[in-house]
This record gives structure tokens, sequence and C-alpha cells, in this order.
């Protein structure tokens, strides 16, 4: 590969995000306004309640280690051509699934073989969550957009239903903590995130997100899973069994979507409680489309949607909070505009520079 070659990809690659950055920092700038306040106290004001502080920099890598579960989610059914918007309940299904497991082993269990069951129960109830809208899919052709969000109310309900009637602690919505060696450690232990809700869950997460990379760029079944998505009929021509990767697809899909449940319930709080999941599933269709759904661009992606939830919590007592939501919103219009937009105006600049010559 010539160095023209990296050259065009990384500005494909990383202008179109910078430009749909900068096109949110003016709507940013103009909201602030509008509600007559300074957007560089603004925006200091929220930096040093994210990453300023010990505590803002641990709340903002405590989601991120959900948004990267959620966002990997996303971004690997849309590489197979699929629109996976379940993950709100994968994740709830992940937690819960840890959460039983947690519950139910002997006190006396190893911390390491605690956690890494309770991390295969996750993952192994998200990928279930997964694999049936992939079979519907696959055998039936059932839009995934519709069974899986369907499922999202089947999965959320049923989890209610288990948690109010048969597993909660009294008075509570949340089941009774996981075992002490099912904990995984917090890293509030560090002196520099005393308090927050960071926890070591974050690098079970980012090894998910290298192994994710690794699968679709390095591998037979990530390269027939890419192909499907840019074509399936010529992948079926090919070769390719396509009923097969969506089934997989939607699987590894669900499965990353259940790690993200051990961040809560191992990490964090220690038992599963209902509602625990709310909004990070969608919002990790945002930080899917944002990181272009390049494992590595959902990691940043996730980080960059961390800081502007954190950050809004932080700014509340001058703006208002849902001036946040709307900054989202901006940074997702700006991306989908700007991605084309760019890629235009790159491909039309080269061709002018090879007519020159």
């Amino acid at each position: 590969m010539t160095a023209a070659t990296l050259r065009a990809r990384a500005e494909e690659a990383f202008l179109p995000p910078v430009v749909a950055l900068l096109i949110a920092l003016v709507a940013g700038d103009l909201l602030i306004l509008s509600v007559g306040q300074s957007p560089a106290s603004v925006f200091a004001m929220m930096l040093q309640g994210t990453w300023g502080n010990a505590y803002g920099l641990g709340q903002v890598l405590y989601k991120t280690t959900t948004l990267i579960c959620t966002g990997l989610c996303v971004s690997v059914g849309l590489r197979a051509g699929l629109f996976n918007i379940g993950g709100e309940g994968q994740l709830a299904a992940g937690g819960f699934a840890a959460a039983l497991t947690g519950l139910a082993l002997p006190a006396a269990t190893p911390s390491v073989i605690a956690v890494a069951l309770c991390v295969v129960a996750a993952v192994a109830a998200g990928g279930f969550t997964g694999w049936v809208p992939g079979v519907l899919r696959a055998r039936f052709g059932a839009h995934e957009v519709i069974t899986t969000i369907m499922l999202n109310f089947i999965i959320l309900a049923a989890l209610n239903w288990a948690i109010s009637t048969r597993l909660r602690v009294p008075e509570t919505l949340h089941t009774h903590d996981v075992r002490a060696g099912a904990v995984a450690p917090l890293a509030s232990v560090i002196p520099a995130f005393h308090g927050s809700a960071a926890n070591l869950s974050l690098v079970i997460v980012l090894a998910a997100a290298a192994l994710t990379g690794w699968y679709l760029f390095r591998t037979r079944g990530g390269y027939d899973l890419r192909a499907v998505g840019l074509q399936p009929e010529a992948a079926e021509y090919g070769g390719v069994r396509v009923g097969r990767v969506w089934t997989r697809a939607l699987t590894l899909s669900g499965a990353l979507a259940g790690l993200g449940g051990i961040n809560f319930v191992l990490g964090y709080k220690h038992y599963y409680e209902d509602g625990f999941a709310t909004g990070y599933g969608f919002l990790g269709i945002a930080v899917a489309l944002v990181g272009r759904n390049n494992p590595w661009g959902v990691v940043l992606a996730s980080l960059f949607f961390a800081t502007l939830s954190q950050g809004g919590l932080a700014i509340n007592a001058v703006v208002p909070r849902q001036m946040v939501d709307v900054l989202q919103g901006v940074v997702i219009i700006a991306v989908a505009a700007s991605v084309p937009e760019v890629r235009r105006v790159l491909r039309f600049g080269r061709w002018r520079s090879v007519r020159a010559r």
C-alpha cells in the first residue's frame, strides 16, 4: 500500500468526523448564546466537570465502557448490512445473566473464576437475544429492525417481572448482591478515581473491541460478514452463505451488547437493577454512526458521547440539561450530512491534482 493510498484513507476516515464536530461546536455556541451564557465559560465548566477532576473523569470512563459495548453491537450489525436496534434489551439480558451467575456461585469461588463465569454468562445471554432475530431474518425473512425492537420490549418486561416477583430485595427493584468473588475490582481503589463508578470492566471491554477489530479485518469470517454487508447477492454468488452470516453477525452483535452488563453489575452496583440499561442501547446507534463502524472509532465516539453526557450534569446549573441532548442530535445529523460531502470534496481535489499533472 503506497503512502498516497494511506493518506487518502486517513483523510476519508478522520476528516468527516472532524468537520461534523466543528459544525456541532458552532451549533453548541449558538445554543449557549440563546440562553444568555458565554460559550467559552460553559465549555470550560463542562471540561472541568469531566476531564478536569478525578471524579468527573471516572464517571466519563464508566459511561464510556457501556457505550463501547452498545456501539460495537450496532456497528457489527451494520457491517453485515443489518440494523440491530435491540442493544438495550441485549445489554439488560447480559447484566441479568451476570447477576444470576454471581448469585448462584459458591461463596468460596476464586475471584478469577467467578468473574470469568459471569462474563461468559453475560456474553451468552446477549448472544442468545441476538441469535433469535438472526435466525428469524435468515430463515423467515423477518426484518431485524422489527424483531430487535420488539425483543427489547419482551426482554425488558420479562426481566421486570422476574425482579418484581421473584428475585428482588424487599422495597426495591434490584436483586441481592452477587458473591464477593464475582465483583470486578473497582478502579476507585486507585486514588485518582476515588468515589466514581469507573471500574476495571473497561479493560475487558477494550479487549473485546480489539478482538472485534481483529475478527472483522483479519479473519475469513469477518471478510464474509463485510462482503455480505456490501453486496449480499454478490457474496452469495461467491459461495458465502448469507443467512448463516446474518445469524452469526447478530449473535456477535448481541454478545457485545450483553458484555456491557458487567460494567454495572460486577463493576459498580454489584446487583442487577431494573432500568439500568435505559438509553444506552439507542445511544449506541449514535456511537456506531459517529465511529464509522470501526471498533476503535467506536471507542473514541463512546468517549466523546460519555463526555457530553457527564458534562451535561456539570453545566446543568447554568444551561438546560436538554441542551446536551440537542447537541448530541446535532452531532449525528452533522456526521450524516458531512461524510458524503467531505468525501466528494476530497475525491474532486484528488481528481484535479491528477489532471494537473
